[in-house]
């Protein structure tokens, strides 16, 4: 079966896999066999390799996220790299030096599962599905320097983040501490957050514990005071939003802290809790402590039941939702401490959603003005003293709330307010009560003003294989003793197979047992891993110098190069990469091996690709999902589905929500298929015509066609273009290099070469300035009916559509470059040579335009005017109309003109 069609009529449908039909008529569009041809030609070329040697060129960086090797392209992936391919095939087009680069972010968790699921090494797993998306990513037509490809789990790449790592080592920037961490007692091995279900293993369904365990940290709080403040600098040129995440996550915040004294075997000493909230101190009831910390441990070594207690606050998740979502328990320890303000004793409870990890491990607890110390009151009959005054009716609105939705009613009141019930800090707002009591309580040693932020160091221990190995050696004599740089690198071992139990590299006697580097005693190698976000933390600025053995980053190929000038991605990643990223960029400057404060100059987070939902629900409550291509579907007139037949049965099938395109609800749309069907520079235009891209996308099949037989007309154009140069005996070589003669030109001419330079103008500031990729489509396809409609009575005309029809090409080949370029080079240009059209400000000008003529608010005519007419000749001009003169049956009360637009003859009687 041919899949190459001539008309834009075509029936689309008919294109299903022609890669073994192809003709060789050049006037059939037959994408399949331009497009191959096209990417030879740019491989054999090395079109899209860039040098670090200095240019005459400005430099540009393009930046896409790079992606994790999963085995298969999905629709995700193909907008988030078209966005950023049209960027630098604009750019390169307006002269400058464009590096986009392509890498693998190939460590991970999920290579590590598949690897158990599959009986594989994970190593042998990544680099098959690398091998697989980087031919999958070809076939987009992507303007990518293959030359700086680098996949993140070789030790090539590795190697310097391991050297990184000992440098901050040296400069006390890594600690090593005590963690508490989700731990599976049956697979014997740490799970992630996610990886705890209902409190469950997610493998082994055991009951998760938490214990402590040793775990090196970046000291990144040292930098929070930068990474908050130097976020003013990317103001305008990153997503407000994100700014504003990153900022809640840095959570600077200025508070107290607050000592409470109490005596433990005639030992003074003090709890230290810190609060933002001193406000409500005089309305502290108790103080909540972690199970691991020294009064809770105190108190369980002298009574059995606290420490059966303290055990079972072991077990469960150790994320901040999953705490939010538990049951909130605790026990009296029969301890307590002294309000540094009264001089009373307040009793110290053990509870479960209180973490040694987060501050002291300690909280005051002011239930009359914090929900969950309110609950856990309640729950316990515990005292509850207001202390900031409530709005009248407060309570009372609460509880009918609570009593319409039927769940339990929480009367905690937590805005600022005039402190009441609080002795001599009665009438106070919050700023008048902080200071008072820190001017009380600061000289006794029982306070003082603290910054704290919500960002926490940086844990960056994993006890999995998959990972980058830390560079540290375990000696009995030495203790921790890091790797020499001459070492370097610690290589993972790749024959691994893991099973899921535990940490494999534990038993592997050539990976573990080694010499200590200081006393040359045996000694045992760090089996922990990096956490992987430290690898996708750096390496946009490995890939100015991908190839240097000597650096981690060549600092002349940096300044070149970084920062990034334009970065896509996901706003999933809108806090911990861009956090992570921004720190390491710090760290690096401060190694002197990169410049500036900041990584990425612009950051744009692309919308998500949405698509329809099919299903059934089971007679055991489960659901089934279909796909698409499975059911049969009817349209209303408006294209919305209203009914889904599965074609395997014939049965109905319920149509669900538009969703995030996901395997578990089988609504994803394979690239690879779609691209054998269309084209990839149809794909390409779909993905950024169909809706701004940062904004969500909709995918449609039946759209598909559109932007295909968009292709299509400006193919035929071209053809019949090159048919018509071809009877009028002319090179179309001659006119490429032959100045267009505008004297004379007809009105029509004149008209496509403004339409022409209206077109070069517009996508200019689109892209240039705006950022808005959409909108040229619209331009091109626009100019596109244009050229269509222009029929060329003789050789000025033919050279003015010759003229435009380049420009045209020149811009799509920005979004469809197989086919811009292919049909560029038929007509004689060197496309390695290629220039972004420049704007004749003289085809702008117009020499007559139509005014609209209205009767009373009705169209009756037209009339082909000067610009900027004198009114009262346009009035008599449009009253002089045959057409509308036999509607002005009445007096003219009124004649309105629109400058340049309409005249508005209104007629009473």
């Amino acid at each position: 079966m041919n899949n190459a069609v001539t008309s834009d009529q075509a029936n689309t449908n008919n294109i299903n896999n022609p890669v073994n039909d192809l003709v060789t008529d050049s006037t059939l569009y037959q994408p399949q066999l331009i497009e191959a041809t096209q990417q030879a030609k740019w491989a054999a070329d090395k079109r899209f390799e860039v040098s670090n040697e200095p240019s005459d060129k400005p430099s540009r960086y393009m930046l896409s996220m790079f992606p994790y090797p999963s085995g298969k392209l999905h629709m995700g992936h193909v907008r988030n790299y078209t966005i950023s391919d049209v960027l630098s095939r604009y750019y390169r087009l307006k002269g400058f030096e464009v590096m986009q680069p392509m890498g693998w972010d190939g460590f991970g968790l999920p290579a590590e599962n598949a690897a158990i699921a599959n009986q594989m090494s994970p190593a042998a797993w990544t680099y098959a599905n690398i091998d697989n998306m980087r031919a999958q990513l070809k076939l987009l037509g992507l303007s990518v320097d293959w030359s700086r490809e680098l996949a993140t789990c070789s030790p090539e790449y590795y190697q310097w983040e391991q050297w990184l790592f000992l440098q901050l080592y040296k400069k006390g920037l890594v600690y090593k501490k005590l963690a508490t961490v989700n731990w599976d007692p049956v697979d014997n091995t740490v799970l992630a957050n996610e990886q705890v279900i209902d409190g469950k293993g997610w493998r082994s369904g055991a009951a998760v514990e938490k214990r402590d365990i040793p775990m090196y940290y970046f000291n990144i709080t040292d930098y929070a005071d930068e990474l908050l403040d130097d976020l003013d600098q990317l103001e305008g040129h990153w997503p407000s939003e994100v700014l504003t995440m990153q900022r809640n996550w840095i959570g600077r915040s200025a508070g107290m802290e607050v000592h409470f004294p109490y005596e433990l075997e005639a030992q003074d000493n003090t709890l230290d809790v810190f609060t933002t909230r001193p406000d409500t101190l005089m309305g502290v009831t108790y103080v909540a402590v972690a199970a691991e910390h020294p009064l809770a441990q105190y108190a369980a070594e002298h009574n059995e039941l606290i420490a059966e207690f303290c055990a079972l606050c072991k077990k469960g998740s150790v994320a901040e939702a999953d705490l939010a979502k538990a049951e909130k328990i605790g026990m009296d320890t029969g301890l307590t401490v002294l309000h540094p303000l009264t001089g009373k004793k307040v009793p110290v409870w053990v509870a479960n959603y209180v973490l040694m990890s987060y501050g002291s491990g300690a909280v005051m607890a002011v239930p009359a003005h914090d929900e969950r110390d309110y609950e856990f009151a309640i729950k316990y009959d515990l005292p509850i003293k207001q202390v900031i005054e409530m709005p009248d009716g407060y309570a009372d609105k609460l509880k009918a709330q609570a009593a319409a939705d039927n769940t339990e009613v929480n009367l905690a009141y937590t805005e600022r307010n005039t402190l009441v019930n609080s002795g001599e800090f009665d009438g106070m707002n919050f700023e008048q009560s902080f200071a008072a009591m820190l001017k009380q309580l600061e000289p006794l040693g029982l306070a003082n003003k603290k910054i704290q932020y919500r960002l926490r160091d940086w844990g960056v221990s994993r006890q999995r294989y998959w990972g980058c190995p830390i560079p540290m050696v375990n000696c009995e004599h030495c203790g921790t003793v890091p790797v020499e740089e001459k070492d370097l690198p610690v290589v993972l071992p790749t024959d691994v197979v893991p099973d899921g139990r535990g940490n494999p590299l534990k038993n592997i006697p050539e990976f573990v047992n080694t010499s200590c580097p200081k006393c040359g005693n045996p000694a045992e190698r760090e089996t922990d891993t990096f956490d992987t976000f430290v690898e996708s933390s750096w390496y946009y600025a490995r890939f100015a110098s991908p190839n240097d053995s000597q650096n981690m980053v060549n600092k002349s190929a940096a300044n070149k190069w970084l920062p990034v000038d334009q970065y896509v991605g996901g706003v999933e990643h809108a806090v911990m990469h861009l956090l992570y990223a921004r720190f390491f960029h710090k760290l690096m400057r401060d190694e002197n091996l990169v410049s500036g404060d900041e990584p990425f100059k612009n950051l744009m987070t692309q919308g998500m690709v949405l698509a329809g939902t099919f299903y059934r629900v089971n007679a055991d409550a489960s659901t089934t999902y279909y796909f698409p291509h499975d059911i049969d579907i009817d349209y209303d007139e408006r294209g919305q589905p209203i009914k889904a037949i599965l074609k395997a049965d014939g049965q109905p099938v319920t149509i669900g929500k538009i969703e995030k395109m996901s395997k578990s609800k089988n609504n994803g749309v394979d690239p690879q298929t779609t691209i054998d069907q269309y084209g990839a520079d149809t794909v390409r235009l779909y993905t950024l015509f169909t809706a701004p891209a940062d904004q969500t996308l909709e995918w449609s099949d039946d759209a598909l066609k559109g932007p295909y037989n968009f292709v299509k007309k400006v193919w035929r154009i071209a053809t019949e273009h090159m048919q018509a140069l071809t009877d009028a005996n002319i090179d179309p070589t001659v006119l490429n290099s032959t100045a267009l003669n505008t004297d004379d030109l007809s009105k029509a001419a004149k008209d496509l070469r403004r339409k022409t330079h209206e077109t070069i103008a517009k996508i200019d500031n689109d892209l240039g300035e705006r950022l808005a990729l959409n909108t040229p489509v619209s331009s091109l396809m626009e100019l596109a009916n244009e050229l269509s409609s222009f029929k060329a009575s003789g050789e000025q005309d033919l050279q003015v559509k010759h003229a435009a029809l380049l420009d045209l090409l020149i811009m799509l080949s920005v979004y469809a470059p197989h086919v811009g370029e292919h049909l560029l080079e038929t007509l004689g240009l060197d496309t390695q040579n290629l220039a972004y059209p420049t704007v004749d400000a003289s085809a702008l000008v117009q020499d007559t335009i139509t005014m609209i003529v209205q009767v009373n608010g009705k169209m009756r005519g037209k009339m082909e005017v000067a610009p900027n007419g004198d009114p009262e000749q346009l009035k008599a001009q449009a009253r002089a109309i045959d057409s509308v003169a036999k509607f002005i049956t009445g007096e003219i009360k009124k004649e309105i003109v629109v400058p340049n637009k309409l005249v508005n003859i209104v007629v009473v009687g």
